[in-house]
């Protein structure tokens, strides 16, 4: 759900709005706005803004990134979001993630994980990401950025970053993507034999 505010992120700044400055410009534009997951024919999640697929380069573009906390702390997108995000339970069996899911996208889900990594090692997958080159200057700069976003995350009044109760913690520091989800697989079968 985080690339849903990423791409509010990117609409904002296609016109030309200052979410911190000017929250109320960003919501007027919100009921004529259409966002959405699709189901493609090869069963993978396509996200669609006014009906045009909009893909990771946009979403993950500093310019965004630098100003998606701002838009995600704001209530009205929060509330506006929350149909949509939702929505997207209904596609089927699905794995959702996102910095609210358990607690207030979907506080009934069965299985329920707050995964986290040090600012360090996210700021080092980051980069490798986008493809950069970690330099120890770059690397430290990214893991601020992150440590900041997750302050304001953590800190907001509007469905603010934490753990679900009921959620498993998993830090995943020196784990790929597949170790990781060997081992949420590995609790999921466990739970249900």
């Amino acid at each position: 759900t985080g690339d849903m505010y990423r791409a509010l992120a990117w609409a904002a700044r296609q016109n030309g709005i200052d979410p911190e400055k000017n929250p109320e410009a960003l919501t007027a534009l919100l009921p004529g706005w259409e966002l959405r997951y699709r189901l493609l024919d090869d069963r993978t999640l396509q996200l669609f803004f006014n009906g045009q697929p909009i893909y990771q380069d946009k979403l993950r573009a500093p310019e965004v990134t630098a100003i998606v906390s701002q838009v995600a702390r704001i209530p009205e997108v929060r509330e506006w979001m929350l149909e949509r995000q939702r929505e997207c339970s209904s596609l089927g069996v699905i794995i959702m993630e996102g910095r609210d899911i358990g607690t207030v996208i979907l506080p009934q889900a069965k299985f329920k994980f707050f995964i986290t990594a040090s600012p360090m090692e996210r700021a080092r997958r980051r980069l490798a990401q986008s493809g950069e080159v970690a330099a120890d200057a770059t690397l430290a700069k990214v893991a601020a950025e992150i440590e900041a976003r997750d302050h304001i995350d953590s800190t907001r009044e509007t469905a603010p970053l934490k753990p679900a109760p009921d959620a498993i913690t998993l830090v995943t520091d020196g784990m790929n993507q597949e170790q990781v989800a060997n081992h949420l697989a590995e609790i999921i079968k466990k739970s249900l034999t």
